[in-house]
C-alpha cells in the first residue's frame, strides 16, 4: 500500500464506511492519514478511584468485578451498569441505551474509562465514559500503540453521520505504522533545521496519538507550516513567473496627468498620489505589473485607475476595464466617460445585453459587432465591461494599439494565462502580456495579503477624501423598529434618499419549511410591498434586485440618482461601486446573514457627500457571535482594522469561502498567525531563489502539483 491507494483496498474498511468517509473528503490513505484532529480530551492523568471528585471529568483504571443490562420500567431506557474496582476503593460506571457494551466488556477485564462523575440516588457514579479494554501486552509495553482512546491525550476529529472518532482512532492506529514509512519528507532539510519543525513521520503520528500537549502543538505547527509553506510556492513561484514575462514599457505623461488633475473639482489626497505614482512607475517597466489596489469605501480608488489608464491611452495602447456587474460596469462607463471627456478618447460599454460607445462628449448605442469591428482596428481606447470581455471572440488590436493594461474592480485575482486570452494574436508566439491593476473595496487582512494574494504587490490608501464625515452605526432591536422608520422619514423630508437591504429577492416554498430560520429573513419583494403600501405610503420607493433586466435595473439606478425615488429597496446588488451622494440612511435587513466585510461594502454606500449618515442594522438573531460581528462594525469605521477584527471572529474559512478556495483546515487556522506567514513566505522564497523549478526537491514538485489541483487560488 502506498498513499494513493483508494480506501476500499484499506483493511477493515467496509463498503459502508467507504460511502461514509467519501463524504469527508476521503478517498485514499492520503486523505485518511491527512484527516487531522480538530482538538484533543486529555485523559492523560489516571485517578484513583478514591480521589475522583463529584462533577469532574477523570480517567479511572481498574477491574471490572460485574457487568450487566437492565431496563428501566418507566422510559424503557436500556441501562448497562458495571462496577470499577481499583486498589483504592470501586464505583458504579452506567452507560446508557448501549446494550452491545457487555459483549465488548467481560467481567475480569483490565480496563480504562474516562468521563464525568455524577450524583445519582445510590451516590455518585461514572457516567457513560469512553472505554478500552487494556490488554496484556499494553500493560507490559509491547504494544507500540497503547492505549487510543483513553489514558492518553486523545484525538477528537471532524465526523460525520456514523463515523465516529472512536471509529477514526481505532482504523489509524493500525494503518499508520504501516504506512508511515511511505510518507516523503517534503519540506528542505535546511528549511526543517531553520524553524525547528519535526520531521514529517514523527509529526504525523504525534498528530494523531500525542505523547504531550507540546509534541501535539509541535506537530500542528509542524504541518501548518507545511500548508502555508505550499501556497506561498504557488504565489510566489507565480509572481516570479510572470515577471520573467515581456510587457510595454509605457512612459509617464506628466503634462497629460496635469492638465487631468487640473480638471477634477476636487484634489487628490496625499494616498492617492502615492499610489498612482506607485502604479506608474510600475507601468514603466518591461515586465508586467500586478497590483492590488486596496482602499475603503470611498477612498477614490477608481481616480487613481483611471489616471493609469489616460497614462496608457495617451502612450498609444488600449485598456481593458473590468466591473463584476452589469450595473457597475455601466456606473464607470458614465464616471470614466465624464471625467475623461475634454481628452478626445473613444470608450466602450460592452456587457452580455448591450453596446455603447462614448466619442465626442456623446455616447450612443452601438451594436456588438461594430463595437468589437472597432475595438479590432485600434479605434477603441478603452473597452469596459464585465467578464464578457474575455469571450473568444472578442479581439483586441495587435498592432500597433495593443492591450496594455488590464483594470479589475473587485476582483483580486487574474492569472497569466486569462490576460494571455485577452491579447491573444495568432501570428505572434511571443506576445507581451498587459499590465494588471485589481482595485478592493474589501478590506483584506496583512496574512491574506502575504499568502493568497501574495503575488500582487500592494498599494494601499489609507485615507478618506477631507470634509467626510464618519458614518453613525447602530444596531437596532425589534422594539425600535417604529422609531428607525420615523428617523427615516425625517431624513426623506430634509430631501435626503435611503438604501433598505434584504438578503434575499423573494421567499420560495423550499425555503418557507428551512430549519434555518430563513422564513423569517427579509426578502425585497416582500419588503417593497409592505414599505410602499404600508409604512411610506405617501413616498416614492422603488425596488432593485438581480433578476431584473439590465435596462430596468440601469433606468431604477438614474430614477434614484435623480432623487425621483426616495427608499430603494434592494438585494445585495448595491454592494460594490454604486455611487448616489445624497443617500444618507441605509438600513440592512437581517445584518446577520452578510459578513462583516460585506456589510462594511454596504455602509459605504452612503457618507459619499458632506451630509451626516446612518447605517442601521436590523437582527433578531440572540447568537453572541452574531452580536459580537456587528459590534465590532458599529465601533470600527476604518475597513481594515475590521477584516483583522473579521478574521479573528469567524476565521478565515468564512472569510475567504472555504468551499471555495480548498484551502485546508490547517492552513486556514494558520492564516490569522502573521509571524508563521512571514516565516513560510521567508522559507518559500529561499527554495525559489535557488531552483524555481525544484528539481533539487522532487518529492516536493510533486506535493505541490498535488496542492495545486486542491486548493483554488483563482
Amino acid at each position: 500500500m502506498d498513499l494513493e491507494t483508494p480506501i476500499e483496498k484499506v483493511p477493515r474498511i467496509t463498503s459502508v464506511y467507504q460511502k461514509r468517509l467519501k463524504k469527508l473528503g476521503i478517498k485514499t490513505i492520503s486523505d485518511l492519514i491527512f484527516h487531522f484532529p480538530a482538538k484533543y480530551q486529555d485523559f492523560s492523568k489516571i485517578t484513583k478511584i478514591k480521589d475522583a471528585k463529584l462533577n469532574e471529568t477523570v480517567c479511572l483504571k481498574g477491574k471490572i468485578l460485574e457487568i450487566k443490562n437492565r431496563t428501566t420500567f418507566v422510559k424503557r431506557m436500556v441501562l448497562t451498569e458495571a462496577l470499577l474496582q481499583d486498589d483504592t476503593g470501586a464505583i458504579k460506571v452506567v452507560w446508557f441505551n448501549q446494550p452491545y457494551l457487555t459483549k465488548n466488556i467481560k467481567q475480569g477485564d483490565t480496563v480504562c474509562l474516562a468521563g464525568k462523575i455524577s450524583l445519582g440516588d445510590k451516590g455518585a457514579y461514572l457516567s457513560s465514559p469512553s472505554y478500552e479494554r487494556i490488554s496484556s501486552k499494553v500493560e507490559s509495553g509491547e504494544s507500540k500503540v497503547g492505549l487510543k482512546h483513553t489514558g492518553r491525550l486523545v484525538p477528537v476529529y471532524p465526523e460525520t453521520e456514523r463515523v465516529s472518532s472512536r471509529w477514526l482512532r481505532y482504523i489509524l492506529s493500525s494503518l499508520l505504522p504501516k504506512i508511515k514509512n511511505e510518507i516523503s519528507e517534503i519540506i528542505p532539510q535546511k528549511t526543517i533545521r531553520e524553524h525547528n519543525l519535526l520531521p514529517v513521520k514523527q509529526a504525523i503520528w504525534q498528530i494523531h496519538f500525542p505523547d504531550s500537549i507540546k509534541l501535539a502543538q509541535n506537530a500542528k505547527k509542524r504541518f501548518a507550516f507545511e500548508e502555508l509553506f505550499l501556497i506561498e510556492l504557488i504565489v510566489l513561484k507565480r509572481k516570479i513567473k510572470t515577471l520573467q514575462k515581456k510587457s510595454f514599457s509605457i512612459s509617464i505623461n506628466l503634462k497629460v496627468i496635469k492638465e487631468f488633475l487640473d480638471s477634477l473639482p476636487f484634489k487628490l489626497t496625499d494616498a492617492q498620489k502615492k499610489c498612482t505614482w506607485q502604479i506608474l512607475k510600475d507601468l514603466e517597466k518591461p515586465r508586467p505589473m500586478s497590483r492590488l489596489l486596496q482602499g475603503d469605501v470611498g477612498s477614490g480608488k477608481t481616480v487613481v485607475a483611471v489616471i493609469s489608464a489616460l497614462n496608457t491611452v495617451k502612450a498609444g495602447y488600449q485598456v481593458a476595464f473590468m466591473a463584476p456587474t452589469e450595473i457597475l460596469a455601466y456606473q464607470h462607463f458614465k464616471k470614466i466617460s465624464k471625467i475623461l471627456n475634454k481628452f478626445n478618447l473613444k470608450i466602450g460599454l460592452l456587457t452580455g445585453k448591450e453596446a455603447r460607445i462614448f466619442s465626442g462628449k456623446r455616447t450612443q448605442k452601438t451594436s456588438r459587432k461594430k463595437l468589437l469591428e472597432n475595438l479590432k482596428k485600434g479605434r477603441i481606447n478603452i473597452l469596459i465591461g464585465t467578464h464578457a470581455l474575455i469571450q473568444d471572440k472578442i479581439n483586441f488590436s495587435s498592432s500597433p494599439n495593443e492591450l496594455a493594461l488590464v483594470i479589475l474592480d473587485e476582483q483580486h485575482r487574474f492569472g497569466v494565462e486569462q490576460r494571455a486570452r485577452l491579447s491573444k494574436d495568432s501570428s505572434k508566439k511571443e506576445r507581451s502580456l498587459p499590465h494588471f491593476l485589481s482595485m478592493t473595496a474589501t478590506p483584506i487582512p496583512r496574512t491574506l495579503t502575504l499568502t493568497i494574494y501574495g503575488d500582487l504587490d500592494l498599494s494601499l490608501i489609507d485615507e478618506l477624501p477631507k470634509g467626510r464625515k464618519k458614518i453613525i452605526t447602530k444596531v437596532i432591536p425589534p422594539k425600535n423598529r417604529k422609531q428607525a422608520y420615523d428617523f427615516i422619514r425625517n431624513e426623506v423630508k430634509k430631501g435626503r434618499q435611503v438604501f433598505v437591504i434584504c438578503p434575499r429577492i423573494e421567499p420560495s416554498e423550499k425555503e418557507k419549511q428551512d430549519f434555518l430560520g430563513w422564513t423569517d429573513v427579509k426578502a425585497v419583494k416582500q419588503e417593497y410591498e409592505k414599505l410602499s403600501e404600508t409604512v411610506f405610503p405617501d413616498l416614492s420607493v422603488g425596488m432593485l434586485h438581480g433578476k431584473m433586466k439590465p435596462k430596468e435595473k440601469e433606468e431604477k439606478m438614474q430614477d434614484f440618482k435623480n432623487k425621483k425615488i426616495d427608499i430603494m429597496v434592494s438585494t445585495s446588488v448595491i454592494e460594490v461601486g454604486i455611487d448616489i451622494p445624497n443617500a444618507t440612511v441605509i438600513m440592512i435587513e437581517g445584518a446577520e446573514r452578510f459578513g462583516l466585510a460585506q456589510l462594511h461594502q454596504f455602509r459605504g454606500r452612503v457618507g459619499r457627500a458632506k451630509h451626516q449618515s446612518y447605517c442601521l442594522l436590523f437582527t433578531d438573531s440572540p447568537f453572541k457571535k452574531v452580536n459580537q460581528r456587528l459590534s465590532a462594525l458599529v465601533k470600527c469605521e476604518n475597513g481594515f482594522e475590521l477584516a483583522e477584527k473579521d478574521l479573528k471572529i469567524r476565521g478565515p474559512g468564512d472569510f475567504l469561502g472555504k468551499r471555495q478556495s480548498g484551502i485546508p483546515d490547517f492552513a486556514m487556522s494558520a492564516l490569522k498567525n502573521l509571524s508563521l506567514v512571514e516565516k513560510t513566505r521567508q522559507a518559500a522564497m529561499q527554495v525559489l531563489t535557488e531552483d524555481i523549478e525544484l528539481k533539487k526537491y522532487p518529492s516536493l514538485r510533486d506535493r505541490l502539483s498535488q496542492f495545486k489541483q486542491k486548493v483554488h487560488l483563482e
